[in-house]
């Protein structure tokens, strides 16, 4: 049976083979294997099932056996595709027979497949299916178009980072009015929805495809050209102790192609749960009413729903009462500015406060000739070594097995050492040398919470929060806003004139 990735690459070809062909008049490919119909056949139904995705698999197999009877008869395929496309068998299936000169007992060996259960997971940072390098370059490119990036440049994961919280730009909440969330201690994701599939885009800005249903606000169709932003955590349920996968959708960039980065983020936060999540809560609310729907949500590898921000006043509680009853890990805050656009790399406004403990750095680290220790950072690009600093391993892990790796500790004040967190598997390269010096600011300036909570409290009682500001209007509004007032103006005159 065909893997993932061989899937993946067979749809990509033909569809780029169709679009160059698309003003042509007739356009074939032949597809075959040994008898023309599991393999061929399961492919076919793939490229179906990702050009028109709210097709249930019944019927894209139906389409394939009406024009090569007997179609798909081997279960372990069908029952593939089923898995792949997250859904149930209907309740009467039944498999096709075997075409009759099909002789079961001398089944040819290229067809002796086991069963792939489709899309699964290796370990918490690897999640999804490798797709072709063209089509992940293309994918890249895209992006960067989104965010009106140089697409020559579309090497590095364009998305919006946080700066520590120091008590200089500790003033930016006292100057703008901003929004406070808990810090998922989870990995992060973009997140590219097209028609064909939906990409997890990691920090390598690497491609995965994940067969995950996003459904658009009006019917029929599905998003395309959609990015988001957000963070997997994976969580704990309360009642069965089982783990569960979550993404946590907290900005949208574009919508179906439209732009939306000069929108203040509180206008996007809401598009988000417009526009992404209510036409998912709809759809599966209509599945569970419906008795021929087939799709079940139940199945996607992960579930998707957005993150909270709440004003200013609600960060007592957020610290106090949300973070310690979530299901899943939380290391500190984010504060999120109201009215700020979609900044890609390094947002200055955008700032984040972490526990004492959990502040923190990503080292290259590595073991010299004589067994002692290095850490490393970039600067410009290039490793450069930090002389004088050291790291303890106080749960007993073997600091070789961790040469070369990347990984993430916080510091001790007390003893002045660098003490191990953990090995990052999501990352490649270590923190910048500028990133460095803006935790070692937050560690010196040492935010507590209770300093937190009480810059918060005079902060809280300004003008800028008791009597909010109406929302920033983007340029592009601003004009269109000036335009209308002027078309008023003049039909006004106009009257005045002829009365």
């Amino acid at each position: 049976m065909p893997d993932n990735f061989s899937v993946n690459i067979f749809v990509y070809e033909l569809s780029k083979f169709f679009s160059r062909q698309a003003n042509e008049s007739k356009n074939f490919v032949l597809v075959h294997c040994t008898h023309g119909h599991n393999r061929t056949g399961f492919m076919i139904v793939h490229y179906q099932m990702r050009f028109q995705p709210l097709m249930p698999v019944t019927r894209a197999m139906e389409i394939f056996a009406l024009a090569r009877p007997p179609g798909i008869y081997k279960p372990n395929y069908i029952d593939a595709l089923y898995a792949f496309y997250n859904e149930g068998k209907p309740v009467m299936f039944a498999y096709p027979s075997p075409p009759q000169w099909k002789n079961t007992s001398n089944a040819s060996l290229n067809e002796n497949h086991k069963l792939d259960a489709g899309p699964t997971t290796q370990n918490d940072y690897i999640l999804g299916d490798k797709i072709p390098f063209n089509q992940m370059k293309s994918l890249r490119e895209s992006c960067y178009k989104m965010l009106n990036l140089n697409v020559e440049r579309a090497r590095r994961f364009p998305g919006s980072h946080p700066v520590s919280l120091n008590r200089d730009n500790l003033q930016l909440l006292r100057q703008h009015y901003y929004y406070a969330t808990w810090k998922a201690d989870g990995t992060r994701y973009m997140m590219l929805i097209t028609v064909d599939g939906c990409y997890l885009i990691d920090r390598h800005f690497n491609f995965r495809r994940v067969q995950i249903r996003f459904p658009c606000s009006y019917r029929n169709s599905t998003h395309h050209y959609t990015l988001l932003d957000g963070e997997m955590v994976i969580g704990t349920l309360p009642c069965s102790q089982n783990k569960e996968r979550r993404f946590l959708v907290f900005d949208i960039i574009a919508c179906n192609g439209n732009n939306l980065m000069e929108k203040p983020f509180s206008e996007r936060w809401n598009l988000v749960e417009k526009e992404v999540i209510e036409p998912r809560n709809r759809d599966q609310k209509n599945i569970s009413q419906s008795k021929h729907s087939c799709y079940r949500y139940e199945l996607e590898s992960f579930r998707v729903g957005r993150k909270d921000f709440w004003s200013l006043s609600t960060v007592p509680k957020i610290l106090k009462e949300l973070i310690p009853k979530l299901c899943h890990e939380a290391d500190g805050l984010i504060f999120q500015g109201r009215d700020d656009p979609y900044i890609p790399f390094t947002h200055e406004g955008l700032l984040k406060w972490k526990y004492a403990e959990m502040n923190s750095v990503d080292f290259l680290f590595q073991m010299g000739v004589n067994d002692d220790h290095k850490l490393f950072l970039h600067e410009n690009g290039r490793k450069k070594v930090m002389e004088g600093h050291r790291v303890e391993f106080r749960d007993g892990s073997n600091p070789s097995s961790y040469s070369g790796m990347i990984i993430e500790c916080s510091w001790d004040s007390k003893d002045a050492v660098w003490v191990y967190m953990r090995k990052r598997n999501d990352k490649r390269s270590p923190n910048d040398l500028n990133t460095y010096k803006k935790v070692m600011r937050s560690i010196r300036d040492n935010i507590t919470a209770d300093i937190l909570l009480q810059e918060i409290d005079h902060i809280i009682c300004l003008p800028i929060y008791k009597h909010p500001p109406p929302h920033r209007l983007s340029f592009k509004y601003l004009c269109m806003f000036m335009s209308i007032l002027i078309v008023i103006f003049k039909c006004h005159m106009k009257n005045g004139s002829s009365g």
